[in-house]
């Protein structure tokens, strides 16, 4: 579905994506990891087209779309949940998830965007609660929810996911990996960017590791996640350990 071949970028000078290459396959979930500075958010916004691709290629469902505008990115599925969430703090849960679904209301589709937006409220039970609320207001783990809901509501084809257990706690986690594995089995493909290797690779069915802006491991999620130097890099000595 999505294959990104020899992509190389920088910012201000510094060389952030070196012959960076990935496939991801139709209804999977491929796991990057990688440290911090690794290069894995700009990889995602390259594809995404908020980060211009210097030299290299990506192609979507067999179509080129490297220097595509990120609004005809969307239009054709892809759909990424930033890091940080990004939502817009002044609007409601309501007007948010609205908002995910811009060009879908555009074109006269107003019927199945309520429909969505009901699954989208029963995914999450707590936004139904907050429709109302100001997403400003909302905890961190309420907010991650609501930035999921809103990429939800444009249909993706394919979701790319920016560090989506960043700064949550343990049981949060578990409930958006749990939504992770649903939408894969509800056929989004999806591609994962996560500092937290080891709950990645759990839920992936294929995984890289980027290391200074290159692919240097590349494999199957479980083989990576029993992989001794992956553990040691970056799930640390005490899961080695284990």
């Amino acid at each position: 579905m999505l294959t990104v071949k020899g992509v190389n970028t920088y910012y201000d000078g510094i060389h952030a994506l070196r012959s960076a290459s990935l496939k991801v396959e139709e209804r999977g979930i491929v796991a990057l990891i990688g440290s911090n500075g690794a290069g894995k958010s700009t990889l995602l916004n390259c594809i995404s087209g908020i980060v211009p691709i210097h030299s290299g290629s990506v192609i979507f469902n067999d179509r080129e779309i490297t220097h595509l505008t990120p609004e005809k990115i969307v239009g054709l599925g892809v759909v990424q949940v930033p890091e940080g969430r990004q939502l817009f703090n002044p609007l409601t849960v309501l007007e948010n998830l609205e908002l995910g679904a811009y060009l879908r209301s555009s074109k006269g589709d107003k019927k199945e965007v309520e429909k969505d937006l009901d699954s989208v409220m029963e995914l999450f039970p707590i936004l139904k609660e907050r429709k109302k609320q100001k997403a400003g207001t909302l905890s961190g783990g309420e907010q991650q929810m609501l930035s999921i809901g809103r990429a939800i509501m444009d249909r993706p084809k394919m979701m790319l996911l920016d560090e989506p257990s960043l700064g949550l706690g343990p049981l949060v986690v578990v409930e958006i990996f749990d939504v992770i594995r649903k939408l894969q089995e509800e056929g989004t493909t999806i591609l994962l960017v996560e500092q937290n290797a080891r709950a990645a690779l759990k839920v992936a069915t294929r995984g890289y590791v980027i290391e200074t802006g290159r692919i240097t491991l590349e494999g199957d999620a479980k083989a990576l996640l029993e992989d001794k130097d992956v553990m040691k890099a970056y799930l640390g000595k005490e899961y080695c350990a284990k």
